[in-house]
């Protein structure tokens, strides 16, 4: 759920993205595929990546569907756990076996893996350092790039309290948490 908050994280990284692309450089394309308060062991990523399945077709224009070139159709894929499935006791380890299985399948078909850390609830930033180390450790035993978004979120919180990155439920992503994800993931990639 802290992707799809706000119109989806995956809609800002495209307009950021598109908006600073060469126009004459290819379009980028962004996909989301979350479910609601997820961990990596609900996704059959094999199952995404299959012909004809996710990224098959878009909407353009006025609603037109445009089919997209068979093959591949993405060149990464950025992995997310639920909230605080890398730094509770029971899910870490499956936070780990399926941040394996799902790198190992991303790179089989031609896709790079890649995670985003998430950020500690606004009223436990306890939770920073732990979700940075599983994440950190995660991407060194897969050679996946990690997109720091918690560390960005603890650092823009020390610096500016006064910007409020949340929502009422003190997790989520408040419409500048959520631009600050975006920013942090196209400063990674």
């Amino acid at each position: 759920s802290f992707m799809y908050y706000n119109n989806s994280l995956h809609n800002h990284v495209g307009r950021l993205a598109r908006g600073a692309a060469d126009p004459k450089q290819a379009a980028h394309r962004t996909v989301s595929v979350t479910i609601s308060g997820s961990g990596l062991d609900w996704h059959p990523v094999d199952a995404y990546l299959r012909p004809d399945a996710i990224g098959r077709y878009s909407f353009v224009g006025d609603n037109e569907i445009r089919f997209n070139p068979p093959g591949r159709q993405f060149d990464a894929a950025l992995l997310m756990d639920c909230s605080q499935c890398p730094v509770n006791p029971t899910l870490r380890p499956i936070f780990f076996e399926f941040a394996k299985k799902h790198s190992d399948t991303l790179r089989r078909n031609g896709v790079e893996p890649m995670f985003l850390m998430t950020w500690a609830y606004q009223d436990k930033p306890e939770m920073t350092q732990g979700l940075a180390d599983a994440y950190t450790e995660a991407g060194r035993l897969n050679r996946a790039h990690v997109v720091p978004a918690g560390l960005a979120f603890a650092r823009s919180v020390a610096a500016r309290p006064d910007v409020n990155l949340y929502v009422a439920d003190k997790r989520h992503p408040s419409p500048a948490g959520s631009y600050l994800a975006a920013c942090t993931v196209l400063a990674s990639v």
